[in-house]
């Protein structure tokens, strides 16, 4: 070993851009049950794959004794490496200097980073822990962040990116990661808000702390911010791993095939039985997508927000997929101002991330009331629609049970460009339900009714009629708008052969007159 004194000088060096804050600070961040910044990168990259940039920045700051703080990497790790042999760029905010405050140079890092990770065409995962802008260095931790934002939008669409929130992440240190695809909080340890408890406090009277107000969760199950909920840091790091099987490394990629050892010709005769008999029964829709998709490959996404819609990734025969449902068993499944919010936001991910999109239909509609209409649910629905049409990867649809009016056509209809679309024989698809169509077309009829036990039999009876004559499969298939009418233990083997017919699909947008983009009603 050299002992060249350059030598030792550097090895010196790296040794102490390793402590961050130094050991007292190391002491603090696992007594609070957190791992350092290090840790974190240990644990998510394969073993001996990391390789650091910028170990040796420091910040410029000279005011309000900045001149005398200063730690090699400036609160933050920067670098590149592998998860499970893919390549992949980490950002680890270092909470043991200055509470992982965002300065200059510790802005400047990551903006290295993210251009890097673009113009490679890898994954970027930013491990938040920081307390936020470095007040000490005023505007220029301002621009920092533009930057950074900057950079994220950049990226978007095209590579990507992943925030686990594992401490504070407060003020403009919020919008990176909702600029970002995935957001992880751990549970007892992070908390997003832009202003927090002192203000609420100061400006509404409001007695909240930090995790009342931003914690893993409520932002997990009340703003949607948060897609998965980690119970510690570990667990995160397991998290995005297994978040990243599924996902390709940039949108020029397919998604990573992973064989599962399912029979892609397997039947599964229980869901022949699963949808109930009495049309306005529910059912468990995650028990139709395990017993469809390669088993055990459901990973949901959003899974405790806007309940009556699920989304996640899944496998088909090894290849990825991104599944979209509606959830009979929680609101009966209709479309609400959140629910059309993550089903939006899911669509448009897995169409720039070239993953096709199978869509399970069991809708009745819109949620009605004030607090609906005045919310902007026409507003929001609208995205749903958005989303499904301007999406041109392989979409399928499997129309299950329900499927009324302008919700029918939202959920991965044929008119909105639906590649393949089978159903169900339990399938009702029509304008609205039997009962509140029957109460339409045969009002006089049933004014006519001398009591309300004759009323109800008589509405029973025409809205059977209703149902056999319009709201089944049949209609629908008579006109194309669905290909086929198929027994429920078929669904696997022909949802499988439809997408491997599909992989190769090209679609061209010819846009008369040319346009930039179009106006989602965001």
């Amino acid at each position: 070993m050299s002992t060249r004194p350059e030598i030792q000088k550097l090895r010196e060096m790296r040794e102490k851009a390793k402590l961050g804050g130094g050991p007292e600070a190391i002491k603090k961040q696992h007594a609070k049950g957190k791992l350092t910044a290090r840790e974190r990168i240990e644990l998510l990259l394969d073993p001996g794959t990391f390789v650091e940039i910028d170990m040796f920045v420091t910040h410029r700051a000279t005011e309000f004794g900045m001149d005398k703080r200063k730690a090699l990497g400036d609160g933050v790790v920067t670098g590149f490496g592998k998860v499970n042999g893919r390549k992949v760029f980490v950002i680890a905010q270092d909470f043991t200097f200055m509470g992982g405050s965002l300065g200059e140079m510790h802005a400047a890092k990551i903006v290295k980073t993210l251009k890097t990770a673009l113009s490679v065409g890898a994954p970027v995962i930013f491990l938040n822990d920081s307390g936020g802008a470095r007040i000490q260095e005023g505007v220029d931790s301002l621009k920092g962040y533009g930057e950074v934002f900057y950079m994220n939008v950049m990226a978007s669409g095209v590579i990507p990116q992943i925030a686990a929130i594992m401490g504070p992440c407060a003020g403009g240190a919020v919008y990176s990661p909702a600029l970002m695809d995935f957001i992880v909080m751990v549970k007892k340890t992070s908390f997003m808000y832009i202003t927090g408890p002192r203000v609420v406090k100061a400006a509404i009277g409001e007695e909240v702390d930090h995790f009342q107000l931003g914690g893993a969760e409520v932002h997990a199950t009340k703003s949607g911010m948060a897609h998965f909920i980690a119970e510690d840091d570990k667990h995160a790091i397991e998290i995005i791993k297994k978040l990243l099987s599924y996902l390709p490394s940039n949108n020029m990629e397919d998604p990573p095939r992973i064989p599962t050892g399912d029979d892609p010709e397997r039947r599964d005769y229980e869901l022949d039985n699963i949808v109930p008999e009495d049309p306005n029964k529910p059912y468990n829709m995650y028990d139709i997508i395990n017993r469809v998709v390669d088993k055990d490959t459901f990973f949901e996404v959003h899974a405790l927000w806007a309940r009556n819609a699920i989304v996640g990734f899944a496998r088909l025969n090894g290849y990825t997929v991104g599944i979209v449902a509606n959830n009979p068993a929680y609101m009966a499944g209709v479309l609400d101002i959140d629910s059309s919010d993550k089903i939006a936001r899911f669509v448009r991910f897995c169409d720039a991330f070239n993953i096709p999109i199978i869509t399970f239909v069991d809708v009745p509609g819109y949620l009605p009331g004030t607090r609906q209409e005045h919310g902007g649910i026409i507003r929001h629905g609208a995205k749903v629609l958005y989303a499904y049409s301007e999406a041109t990867v392989p979409k399928l649809t499997v129309i299950v049970r329900k499927a009324y009016g302008g919700a029918y056509i939202a959920m991965a209809s044929r008119h909105l460009g639906a590649d393949y679309v089978v159903a169900w024989p339990t399938a009702e698809i029509a304008v609205m339900g039997p009962e509140g169509a029957a109460e339409i077309i045969f009002r006089k009829e049933l004014e006519k009714a001398k009591t309300p036990e004759e009323r109800q039999e008589l509405l029973n009876k025409l809205a059977k009629e209703y149902r056999d004559k319009l709201a089944n499969p049949y209609v629908a298939a008579s006109r194309g708008y669905v290909d086929d009418v198929i027994e429920p233990n078929e669904t696997r083997p022909k949802l499988i052969k439809a997408l491997e017919l599909l992989l190769t699909k090209r679609e061209v947008r010819i846009r008369v007159p040319p346009k930039k983009h179009g106006n989602m009603p965001v």
